[in-house]
């Protein structure tokens, strides 16, 4: 008996080509190709769970059509040298053994690559000096330069790459292809009537800017034939004022329509304007689900003919059932949703979706891209070791063990789900009356619904340790002698962090003063006028759930806007501050001095001056530090070789993504 998402795993036929579901990959870059632009090994792996998980097709970020000319990652698939064709066999194999289709998404950048990275300036349909070439300039104290506008022989040319590059995975193996026309990069910079001022005849109307992709695509077909898929990616609306908007891209797919596929609908832009349409094509944790669906729905009722593909914070095959069942698309595709739980398909064709791991569109994986290092999830442990782990499957231990684990928060849940793994007897103690640690106080904002959901699963996967035989103990506070008593073999402590206090302040142990995360699940009254010290993470997210319920917010920081602004997390919320233009003052520059009756004292740090500020309540958000003490006291408690601290109480405060990754990193050798 089959599962109840029936159009999820409804099977079509394209081209005489069998597409098993409609879960598609949406296209990562993992940063484990070769330096040289080749699939390794290590990069098969990585994939492999995607395809082991079930879904229909497998595409990888950003495959470049000539490295030498177009390049903006560290580890890019160049996919311009015959060389190459043999690695790709391994990785179209692979998906082969899972019946699913392992692909590429094909992509040549145009004006952003860099000039210090290939060493010349770089190509587009017209000349002109991006916000990326103004960022290369500054960081290499030179002055800014426009890149050369494509000579038609050049045009032609890379036209030519399109589709020999293609041929190439026809050749490894591969029956479909991503051609990436959206988001600024190449084809989009002839499309788009903010890069292209061209006045031949690949410039002017939307039909003539249509030009130079149509022939990209029909230099596919020519070199790959009919029994082969193109798959075409487009930005429905580059969001930017003087970029392509909905009602044009939408005659640009008219032009379009009969030399694709399937067309794959995303937003915005990736670099220009300095990053500000980058959430429009990859979403941030503040930004509703299911974010660009609504552009696949309008395509697709315009052209109900043509296959659509839709992507953007499509969390999980519950979305997924509705827009397909509704008509919306004909296939979803999912990229950290996915990283979070590549089981994700499994799951739900056996009909046991609340086993979903759920992302928390925190791009710890995106991070990872810049650094650059293999990309990982915060929450799924094994993505991390797929070279170690390529099956995904947890060794079971030799020797069984009795393991203690000090605290119920993400670590600490993990370390019990890994240790049942191993086959270990493992009881966890936890001193509160319930389990999530530090998560709870993130998951009350009602912006936070990524979070909720995680908290809801951590429970969900802690009940579950418990139906394995895991012992769960609340309201205990462990110690040294409990330990001792029990003479465990290994001990985890995941003791987590406790919120920084300056105590040497006046009136910080005032009744209106409080740990910001405490005030806002509504059980500690809370006035009109609330002055938040400190914009971290969890200073900005009391700042903006204060402000959505109309009180007056006013933030208290001692460093400057750029250092705060330097931090992605921040970078989200202080945009989305100033894009509902909500009703917060920031202090920069400034200590918090004393509290008293209906105000703070507030000290500007460049002028000495010091100000009083209303405030009926003030919330506290001055960072987390390490509970040092009790791992001190409990790190002798058992073999010392056989302690494992992790997460927040590993000498530093931390993240969710180090908690988790620690955790499990470490009971998989106990």
């Amino acid at each position: 008996m089959g599962s109840r998402y029936s159009h999820v795993f409804q099977p079509i036929r394209i081209r005489g080509i069998d597409f098993k579901n409609r879960i598609t990959l949406a296209p990562p870059s993992p940063n484990l190709a070769s330096d040289d632009g080749l699939v390794t090994h290590d990069f098969v792996n990585w994939f492999r769970m995607f395809a082991r998980g079930g879904v229909c097709t497998l595409y990888v970020g950003n495959c470049s059509i000539d490295i030498n000319e177009c390049r903006d990652e560290a580890f890019q698939l160049n996919l311009n040298q015959d060389r190459g064709v043999l690695p790709m066999t391994w990785y179209a194999d692979m998906g082969k053994q899972y019946g699913c289709h392992a692909s590429f998404e094909i992509n040549h950048n145009g004006e952003n690559t860099r000039f210090e990275t290939v060493g010349h300036l770089p190509y587009s349909s017209s000349p002109r000096i991006s916000d990326n070439e103004r960022r290369a300039a500054m960081l290499n104290n030179r002055e800014p330069m426009p890149c050369i506008e494509m000579t038609k022989e050049k045009i032609a040319e890379t036209v030519e790459k399109y589709g020999k590059a293609a041929e190439r995975m026809k050749r490894a193996g591969m029956d479909i292809v991503l051609v990436h026309g959206g988001h600024g990069n190449l084809i989009s910079q002839f499309t788009s009537p903010l890069y292209n001022k061209r006045t031949d005849e690949y410039g002017g109307d939307t039909k003539s800017r249509a030009r130079f992709a149509i022939e990209v695509c029909d230099s596919i077909r020519k070199h790959c034939g009919e029994d082969f898929v193109i798959e075409f990616r487009i930005s429905a609306d580059e969001i930017a004022p003087e970029g392509m908007h909905f009602d044009e891209t939408l005659e640009l797919i008219g032009y379009l329509k009969d030399h694709i596929d399937i067309l794959h609908v995303s937003a915005g832009l990736h670099s220009d304007f300095n990053m500000k349409y980058f959430n429009n094509w990859c979403q941030n944790y503040l930004t509703d689900h299911c974010y660009n669906v609504h552009f696949a729905r309008d395509v697709k009722a315009r052209y109900p003919d043509l296959l659509v593909n839709t992507v953007g914070s499509i969390m999980s095959l519950d979305y997924a059932e509705e827009i397909i069942a509704n008509g919306w698309a004909d296939f979803v595709s999912m990229c950290r949703p996915l990283m979070a739980d590549p089981d994700m398909p499994i799951k739900y064709a056996e009909d046991r979706p609340e086993d979903r791991r759920p992302c928390l569109r925190c791009n710890t994986c995106m991070n990872h891209l810049m650094i650059p290092k293999p990309i990982y999830c915060a929450i799924n442990p094994i993505s991390g070791m797929t070279n170690d782990l390529p099956d995904g499957v947890v060794p079971k231990a030799p020797v069984k063990k009795r393991v203690a684990i000090v605290g119920g928060g993400p670590g600490g849940i993990q370390a019990m789900q890994t240790l049942l793994d191993r086959g270990h007897d493992v009881t966890l103690y936890e001193k509160s009356g319930q389990l999530g640690g530090n998560v709870i106080g993130a998951a009350v904002p009602p912006f936070k619904i990524d979070v909720r959901d995680y908290l809801k699963w951590m429970r969900h996967t802690a009940a579950q340790c418990v139906r394995r035989g895991a012992k769960v103990l609340l309201n205990t506070e462990c110690t040294k002698d409990i330990l001792d008593l029990e003479h465990y073999d290994a001990v985890v402590i995941a003791v987590g962090a406790e919120p920084v206090v300056p105590g040497s302040i006046p009136g910080i142990h005032n009744s209106n003063v409080h740990w910001a995360p405490d005030a806002e699940d509504g059980s500690i009254p809370v006035g009109e006028n609330v002055v938040v010290v400190g914009s971290g993470q969890v200073g900005l997210e009391a700042a903006v759930d204060f402000a959505q319920q109309s009180r007056k917010v006013t933030v208290i920081e001692m460093l400057d806007e750029k250092a705060v602004g330097s931090n992605r997390g921040n970078r989200y919320l202080l945009q989305k501050i100033e894009d509902d233009n909500m009703n917060i003052e920031t202090l920069y520059r400034c200590s918090l001095q004393e509290v008293k009756d209906g105000c703070v004292v507030a000290k500007d740090l460049n002028s000495g001056e010091l100000k009083e500020i209303k405030a009926d309540t003030v919330l506290l958000a001055m960072g987390i530090k390490p509970r040092l003490d009790v791992v001190d006291a409990l790190r002798h408690s058992c073999p010392e070789t056989s302690v494992a601290i992790v997460g927040d109480c590993n000498n530093k405060a931390g993240s969710i993504s180090e908690a988790v990754n620690q955790a499990f990193q470490a009971c998989i050798h106990i």
